[in-house]
Order: C-alpha cells, then structure tokens, then sequence
C-alpha cells in the first residue's frame, strides 16, 4: 500500500510539474499599455539598468509630471535621479548638456518643445556640435524629451511642431514616435545612444492605447533609430508620416479601401536619420507618394522626403507628382473650428489621395 501511495503521489507530482512548465511556456497575450506609460516604463527601466541616467524638469518629481509620463519615478529614485527645476528652459537644458558631457546621461523633459526655443543655444550649439567639434572624443548623451505638435485648445504658443526645426541641424538625432511600441523602444534606444537626441512626443497621444507584444514588454526591448516601419500594407499610394497623423493616415486608408484603393501607409518613427530607403521601395511598388505632417509647409519633413524621391531611384517610377499635407501656413488660432482647418484632417488625406490617383 505504501508504495502504491508513493507512485500516484510521484505521478501528481509530475502531472503538476508539466503543468507547471506548460502555463510558464505560454507567451504571454499582447498587453493594451497606452504611450505615457510605455515613455514611463522604458524612464524606469533605464533609471533601473544605469546609475548614470537621471530625470530632470519643470514639475518632474514631485507633481508626477505635467504630463504624468513621470509618475512614480520620484517615489522610487528620490531626489538625485529625479530633480524638479525652476521655470528656466536655458538653464536646465544647461545643466543637461554639462551632466552628459561629464559622464551622465541626462533625460531633460521641456513642457512643450515651444518652450525649447528658450532654450536652442544649448540644445544646437552645445549639445549638437560638441561630438563632431571634438572629433568623436566628447559624447553628449543627452534626451530632450516632451510633446510637440498642436494639442487641442491651447493656441500659438503651445501648438507648433518642431520636427523640421530639429530634423535640419546635423548632429542631433530626432525621433517622432507613434505607438506605446515605439515610444518605449525608441526612449530606451535614445538613452542609450551618445549623441544628443531630440525625442518628439505628442499631448494627444499619452492617454491613447496600443497593444504591446510580449517582446515590447521585456526590458531587454529597443527599437533602432533611423528605422521606419509600415503600418499598412498597400499597391496603389504610399502615406508617409510621423507622430500622431499616422494615425489620421490609417484612418483614412481605412476608409479609401471600401472604394478598392490600398494605401501603404509609413510610420517614420525617426526625422533625423531619415529612412528614405523605405519610402523608396514603397513608391516602386504604389508608383504614388503623400506625405502627411501637422507642421508647417514650407521646408518641412514632407518637403525633404519628396526632395529625397526626386532625387533618387524611385522618381522614374512616380505616375504623379508627390504631394504633401501640412498644417496651415499660419500660427494656430484658438477657436476649435479655426484650429480645426489649420491641421491634416481624414478628409484632407482622402482628398488629396483621389486627387493624386486621378479618381
């Protein structure tokens, strides 16, 4: 009897143990993490992974951020690694741009990139020239961080979007995430990265929600920069675009495949490298190209990617002229109707596809 015991006892063993070793085995289901909390995790793993990396910024630590992108990192860091600072954009950008030059490597958070203007001097001729000045000798790894672009109801002063301002000044990188994917991948990759890297963000996109793989989840997971990604597959025009009108682009491929036309719509991700090999190859196969920005028209990012086409390969192989889709041509009104004709809407997108393809 006794040994009877033991086998069935040795037997649930094992059935539990299999069981065990089956429920671990299972990936894990894609998560829903919407992209203030990927630009918090990937903050938090990084403070985590290295010593030298520290938050600063109006209203980081103690408030949780303007923004809540910082929430529960001054609970968990204190006051070394995340430090609230006066209202001086010049200052702070300052003590980031020195910080990285001795050895650490700063994350400086600016309420919105309007307020970055006070401080340019720092983030173009001190951070972005210091690495080629000093011939590869002086590394500034340093993040500018925070939203850009028009949010809602906020007017001029808060609504402009700095991707080409930025894009345009060599020795900077500058990235312009869409996803929770990419804004964890992409923060996570730019502090790590030695050179000083203006990293985009969007207002309007924190509280939205994407799905996140079981991959995106790790703390191993970076995405790299200079890498566009294709949202959408499509034979018949290509959507370039960044930052919360991939969006947009998305909707309205939605919408113009009901009618039969299949746009490849393209999730820049970074301005600066800009990936033009893969809006290459895609304006090869659609032989269409739109681009779609909230930013102003003239020498924006939607100009340099049709410049790049019209200086490349894939120009023999338009059937149309590039056109582009850019917020208007002024400062942002207030007035929600106003502010409304002054960006990219789906109809904009829609128009201009039809147009385009002469339908």
């Amino acid at each position: 009897m006794a040994s009877l015991t033991c086998f069935l006892n040795s037997g649930r063993r094992a059935v539990v143990g299999a069981l065990r070793r089956r429920i671990h085995s299972t990936p894990s289901a894609p998560a829903q993490v919407t992209v203030r909390d990927a630009l918090n995790q990937a903050m938090d793993e990084e403070l985590e992974r290295d010593e030298t990396v520290f938050l600063l910024g109006e209203e980081v630590a103690l408030y949780d951020g303007a923004y809540k992108v910082s929430r529960g990192l001054w609970k968990k860091y204190g006051d070394k690694r995340i430090i609230d600072t006066p209202i001086t954009e010049m200052g702070f950008a300052g003590i980031a741009v020195g910080a990285a030059m001795a050895g650490l490597r700063p994350i400086c958070e600016f309420m919105t990139f309007n307020f970055s203007m006070q401080a340019i001097d720092q983030v173009i001729n001190s951070a972005a020239k210091t690495y080629y000045m000093s011939a590869g000798l002086q590394p500034v790894p340093v993040v500018f961080r925070g939203p850009n672009g028009s949010s809602a109801g906020v007017a001029a002063q808060h609504s402009q979007c700095f991707a080409a301002w930025y894009g345009h000044c060599p020795g900077l990188k500058v990235i312009s995430p869409w996803s929770s994917e990419d804004a964890k991948g992409l923060l996570k990759a730019a502090i790590r990265d030695d050179n000083p890297v203006v990293f985009l963000e969007n207002e309007l996109m924190y509280g939205v929600a994407f799905e996140m793989s079981e991959e995106a989840q790790s703390k191993d997971f970076t995405l790299p920069i200079g890498k566009a990604k294709i949202e959408r597959q499509g034979g018949h025009v290509t959507l370039v675009s960044h930052s919360r009108h991939v969006s947009l682009c998305l909707d309205a491929a939605t919408v113009l495949a009901k009618e039969g036309i299949e746009c490849e719509v393209i999730n820049l991700r970074t301005i600066r490298p800009l990936d033009v090999e893969t809006v290459e190859a895609s304006v090869m196969k659609t032989s269409h190209l739109v681009t779609v920005e909230g930013g102003w028209p003239q020498f924006g990012v939607g100009a340099e990617i049709c410049a790049g086409i019209m200086e490349g390969p894939a120009f023999n192989y338009l059937d149309a002229p590039a056109v582009r889709v850019t917020g208007a041509d002024i400062p942002m009104p207030y007035a929600k109707i106003l502010e409304d004709n002054s960006i990219p809407q789906i109809k904009d997108i829609i128009f201009t596809v039809k147009k385009t393809l002469n339908v």
